[in-house]
């Protein structure tokens, strides 16, 4: 049983070492997501869509591995997954500046870490969502998320700015290894939490119901809801068109826009001032106005990156500001508000499949968003790329808005309802998930 501390979670030691773990972590991966395709740019003279095809690779992992992911993080203990996942991000990052150094670093060494840390990323990103609920109360769920979402956004504030000074004073292999020893600060902070973790229930894998079955629950819950699957198409709209521009922007910005890497990093990091702010005002605001509407709110911010390819190439850097500095704002008003809806709605037994299928759905989207980007580039051009995405993206709010979701008003209870083994040992149906759609919309 998790007890109510008083004082918040400001002295619940096991979620400030989980916070500061993410907080470590969050800069270091910052620093690579910049670092990383600047690798491929500066130091292999890569081209668009083979820049393109590192987020692909990168993110590939999201469409195969998320589900069967979701079905091991509720059948086993989330914290050593989460250690494993940093440890092994940190000996496979690290990988790139030693080969780097050796005269033997190839793009398609850059493809296989950025494939094999993509698997251990969904692993974390799995169990990390599902791990927050079993470590604090479910009142403490809101004010968890948007302490590690403040985290993000100061990573974002920071980490590109000292990407882009590692850069140019040190070189883009460097600050990969910045990355890698990140992962290993953030494992040793996660491995320091003390709170026992309850096993989950074991069952005989002959008797029980199969991977597929589990699979397929975690699927019928999610897109069978009625808040969560519009959530869900919502978060997949942006995240398809942000990767359409982000797959090329760096090439666009360094290329057509004639922007050294500091000068990229100190956007970024100006940028992320909206960020920052949208983390702070997340929670007051789905406060003042409800959870459906902050929802909502956070998700039309997107319309703003249609000013990215009005940048001139005389002055673009108001422009790339403006542009992700709304939209920066807006991102984590909506995952702040939204993933808490989540977790608070969701049985515990569900939370690890949940989680996979949203992550399947929205982060599976990411490469072939990648892959159109640079389809786009090559072909039409860079800017038209940036033109498509930014047109894309504008409609991310549409499912939220036009949908039950901008109805809510409190986050609901979670209902238990029966595991599969449970219904089909009674004879009957799996019944519909809490929240299911009626057959018409409310």
């Amino acid at each position: 049983m998790r007890l109510r501390r008083p004082g918040g979670l400001w002295r619940h030691r096991d979620f400030l070492n989980l916070w500061t773990a993410e907080t470590i972590s969050q800069v270091g991966s910052q620093v690579s997501q910049l670092a990383l395709p600047l690798v491929a740019v500066l130091v292999l003279e890569a081209t668009a869509f083979q820049v393109a095809l590192l987020g692909v690779v990168e993110f590939a992992p999201f469409i195969l591995v998320s589900l069967p992911a979701g079905v091991w993080v509720d059948r086993l203990r989330r914290k050593p997954i989460l250690v494993v996942a940093d440890l092994g991000r940190a000996v496979l990052l690290a990988s790139i500046p030693l080969a780097h150094w050796a005269g033997a670093l190839t793009i398609w060494q850059l493809y296989g870490v950025g494939f094999c840390v993509g698997v251990l990323t969904v692993f974390f990103d799995v169990s990390y969502q599902s791990y927050l609920p079993s470590l604090v109360s479910r009142d403490r769920l809101v004010e968890g998320n948007a302490k590690l979402d403040v985290s993000r956004s100061g990573a974002q504030l920071v980490g590109p700015g000292l990407a882009g000074i590692l850069v140019e004073a040190l070189t883009a292999p460097v600050a990969v290894l910045v990355d890698a020893i990140s992962f290993l600060a953030s494992g040793l902070f996660l491995f320091r939490i003390r709170q026992a973790e309850e096993a989950p229930a074991r069952v005989e894998r002959a008797a029980g119901p199969s991977m597929k079955a589990e699979v397929m629950e975690g699927l019928r819950y999610v897109l069978g809801h009625r808040y969560l699957r519009w959530i869900a198409a919502s978060t997949a709209t942006f995240n398809f068109f942000s990767n359409v521009i982000f797959s090329v922007f760096l090439v666009f910005a360094v290329r057509e826009l004639g922007l050294r890497p500091g000068v990229i990093g100190l956007v970024f990091a100006i940028s992320s001032v909206g960020y920052l702010l949208g983390a702070l005002v997340a929670t007051p605001l789905a406060r003042r106005i409800g959870v459906g509407p902050a929802i909502v709110v956070g998700a039309a911010c997107s319309v703003s990156l249609l000013l990215m390819p009005l940048a001139p190439e005389s002055s673009p850097i108001p422009f790339v500001i403006a542009a992700q500095a709304i939209a920066g704002l807006g991102i984590p008003i909506y995952n702040i508000t939204q993933v808490s809806f989540r977790q608070a709605i969701t049985p515990t037994r569900l939370q690890g499949r949940m989680n996979s299928v949203m992550r399947f759905v929205v982060w599976g989207v990411i490469p072939l968003g990648s892959l159109l980007g640079g389809a786009l580039a090559t072909w039409f051009g860079l800017r038209t790329a940036i033109w498509v995405g930014a047109a894309g993206m504008s409609l991310a709010v549409l499912p939220v808005l036009l949908s039950p979701v901008r109805t809510l008003r409190e986050m609901p209870e979670p209902v238990e309802e029966p595991s599969v083994a449970d219904a089909e040992a009674a004879g009957g149906v799996v019944p519909a998930p809490a929240g299911a759609a009626p057959s018409a919309a409310d």
